[in-house]
């Protein structure tokens, strides 16, 4: 339960800092309010599902100990701290004021965009191989891999609908703004932990 909580945070806190999923979905809102956000969010999820269930499954039939095991062991470390250190490094230096998008997009339109935007974007691939690498490093049962990924699921279409309904109150996103370095230093943080602990899992094992 303690990895579930370590891992669920981690993702949730990276979630939080602005990119190109989260102002695709901000534009969507500020030009056809949240209901028209609804495709683009849909679309964002759908592609983060794709990416959970490729890393995961693809780093649980890995044979632990082997060369290839290790090696993506050390690269989802390696990631990790790059994350982490940017995060830290570029902490309140994000902007929030999004323009509204040009032109009425369709619902399915929307979706489109949202499942490209995140489906192009190697970091999300990277991001979650890294996850998955540290959920292999723990001997993670099956069940609990499952729920990580049902979680990752949930709390990105979660997040992205919050957005959609709050990005168009001025009060809200002024709020968020000035509590967003002080959330991705924390991300920062949580990314380089959860890198300490899968080095740590691997110079045990060698």
């Amino acid at each position: 339960m303690q990895d579930f909580a370590l891992i669920a945070a981690a993702h949730f806190l990276a979630l939080l800092s602005p990119g190109p999923d989260f102002f695709l979905v901000a534009r969507s809102a500020l030009a056809q309010g949240w209901r028209g956000a609804v495709g683009a969010c849909l679309g964002i999820t759908l592609a983060n599902g794709v990416f959970i269930v490729a890393a995961f499954g693809g780093v649980a039939v890995l044979h632990p100990g082997s060369t290839l095991f290790l090696a993506v062991q050390l690269a989802g470390c390696a990631y990790l701290l790059y994350l982490g250190w940017l995060f830290l490094r570029h902490a309140g230096k994000s902007l929030l004021d999004a323009l509204p998008a040009t032109g009425k997009a369709h619902w399915r339109a929307g979706m489109g965009m949202g499942f490209l935007s995140a489906i192009l974007n190697p970091k999300n691939a990277l991001f979650y191989v890294s996850l998955a690498s540290v959920v292999a490093s723990r001997q993670t049962s099956s069940g609990w891999t499952l729920a990580y990924g049902a979680w990752m699921v949930c709390a990105v279409l979660a997040w992205d609908m919050a957005v959609a309904l709050a990005i168009g109150n001025a009060a809200l996103r002024q709020r968020f703004a000035r509590a967003l370095p002080a959330l991705e230093r924390l991300s920062g943080a949580m990314l380089i932990l959860l890198a300490a602990l899968l080095l740590l899992h691997v110079a045990g094992s060698a």
